[in-house]
Parts: C-alpha cells; structure tokens; sequence
C-alpha cells in the first residue's frame, strides 16, 4: 500500500465513518502521505430556494459551510499532533462530481469512504455516490463497509488474466499488488479468484454435433491454461509469509464471485471496473456492476492505467 502518497477521505456525517478514519490515518502515517478530509455539501434545489426568497441563500450556505469546516478541524486536531500532512475541507455541488473535481485538482491517488447502504439480504450496500465513483473516478476508490472489526480477516482479489492485453495485464497486476500488500499489512487469508467460461453454451456445441468428449476436453485445456496465466501474475507478486488461495471457478464471475465471497465470509474485495479500454467515458463493465449490486462487504476498485474520466478537465475550477 505504499503507493498511496495523497489519499482523500469522504467524511460520512452519521455513525459507521469511524473505521474508514482510522484505516485512512494510518495509511497516511505510514507511507507520509498527504491526507485531506472533505465533506461535501449539495446545493439547495431551486424550488427549495424559491420557498426560502426571505432568507439570502448565500448567506445561509456560508453559515453551513462555516460550521462544517467546524467539525471537520474538530475531527482532525487531534490527528494534526500525530501526522502533519491532514487538512480539511468543505466542497459544494453534486458529491461524486466534486469528488472527482478535487482528485483532478489536486492529484489524489487514493479515495476512501463509507458505503452509503446498510448491506444485508436484498439491500444494496453502495448507494449512489459510491457507484458513481467506482464508475468514473480516475484513482482507485476503497469504499468500507461499516464494521466493528479491527482488521479484514479474509481478502478476494477478482482477477482476469489475458496474456494477449498488456492493458487488461497490467490491471490484474495492480489488483494482485493491491491485495498482497494489504493481506500482508493486515495477516489476512487471500483468496485469488478467477472466473471462466468457454464461448458460447457448450449445450448447442453438443446438439450440433460436437462430441461431448471433446467439450470435455476443450474445458479441460481452457482451464489448464487459465491456471497458468494466474500463475504468472503470482509470480509477479510478493506472497512471502501469505495465507494464500487460488480459486478457478468455472461459470459466470456476476454469479460465483459474490457466492465466494459470501461462503468464505470475505471483507474486502479487490477488483477492477472497466472491463474495455481506449474509450473515454467507458465506465464500468457489465460484470463488475453486476458483482457491486450483490456483494455486502467492503470494495477496493481499480481502473486500467489511460482511463479517462467523463469529467472534463474545463469543469475543474480552484
């Protein structure tokens, strides 16, 4: 995790933003990071301000401004004596825009924040925001679950190995960096999972006249090779001193990634989100949504290096 050196805390105003705080602080402590705690106040609907003609709507917004920077120095005083480099700061606008607006600005390499949604049986953990980040945030985004845990007992790592993708490589490189550094710093089991298929449904090869044995024979082939790739990646990792498990699963990654995170009751997923490069504005891949809507643990997401955020570079304003 070293190589986070600008981290950016969304401060969340309920309970749950305590864990997100200390895992943020002591990231910035122990790479000598920057970090910056904002919160982000949205403006007044304007049939809302229409209602409110007798009440001079900017001076209302400074009085708020003026008390959150408030608690916000509050919050981080007592931080300032242990790690110089923290900051506080209040934005105005739409959350995941200004969000993404300061990472541009200010070249953040890390956001960090607390999932909007409680989780649980058909309740999505990641509300709006979170979404839009994993979705378009040029950095990576760690957005934790609420928990009373001190430490991630069990790490997933989803990857997808194409040795014929130097871009889709070097993604699933940076996911397996990310979630060794992390299994080591908290002496966590990591699980590395890869989901395959073959083209198409093997049902219809067999109805057209494909023998099943050589179905068989072709998934057997597939799956050799698919574990060597992902031997490859590891090779590339430090696994020194790692509790460490590999799982080849064939069928769907929507279906058995959020299954294997639950029966292995894992905390944190690393994972990547777009799943096309080359495209401004490509933002999430069909699975890796699909795999956000069903899992009720924490979530660090990655983008392939060249992504390019939707939000432009005119739109950003100091």
């Amino acid at each position: 995790m070293k190589r986070f050196k600008n981290v950016l805390l969304v401060a969340h105003g309920g309970s749950g933003g305590e864990a997100p705080l200390k895992r943020a602080v002591s990231l910035a402590k122990r790479n000598r990071a920057r970090l910056t705690v904002v919160e982000v106040i949205e403006e007044l609907p304007r049939d809302i301000r229409r209602l409110m003609a007798a009440i001079p709507t900017q001076d209302l917004l400074e009085l708020v401004i003026k008390e959150r920077c408030e608690q916000l120095e509050q919050c981080i005083a007592p931080i300032r004596k242990e790690h110089a480099q923290v900051s506080a700061k209040v934005l105005i606008g739409t959350p995941f825009m200004e969000i993404i607006r300061e990472v541009l600005r200010r070249n953040h390499d890390l956001v960090i924040m607390t999932a909007e949604g409680r989780g649980g049986p058909k309740k999505w953990l990641f509300g709006s925001t979170s979404m839009h980040l994993m979705r378009k945030c040029p950095c990576p985004v760690w957005v934790m679950k609420p928990s009373r845990r001190a430490r991630y007992a069990r790490i997933l790592a989803a990857v997808d190995p194409d040795s014929s993708d130097d871009v889709k490589d070097a993604l699933n490189a940076k996911i397996l960096d990310l979630a060794t550094s992390l299994a080591q710093l908290e002496q966590s089991e990591l699980h590395v999972v890869h989901a395959w298929t073959l083209f198409g449904r093997t049902g219809k090869w067999i109805r057209s006249g494909i023998y099943a044995c050589e179905v068989d024979k072709l998934a057997r082939e597939t799956r050799d090779e698919k574990r060597r790739q992902v031997d490859r990646l590891l090779d590339r990792c430090d696994l020194e001193n790692l509790n460490r498990h590999v799982h080849l699963l064939r069928g769907e990654a929507e279906v058995l990634i959020p299954r294997m995170a639950q029966r292995k009751r894992v905390d944190l997923i690393v994972m990547g989100t777009v799943c096309r490069t080359g495209l401004s504005g490509f933002f999430i891949g069909n699975t890796a949504e699909k795999v956000l809507q069903q899992v009720d643990c924490s979530v660090l997401t990655v983008k392939p290096e060249g992504f390019v955020t939707p939000v432009s570079l005119e739109s950003v304003r100091d």
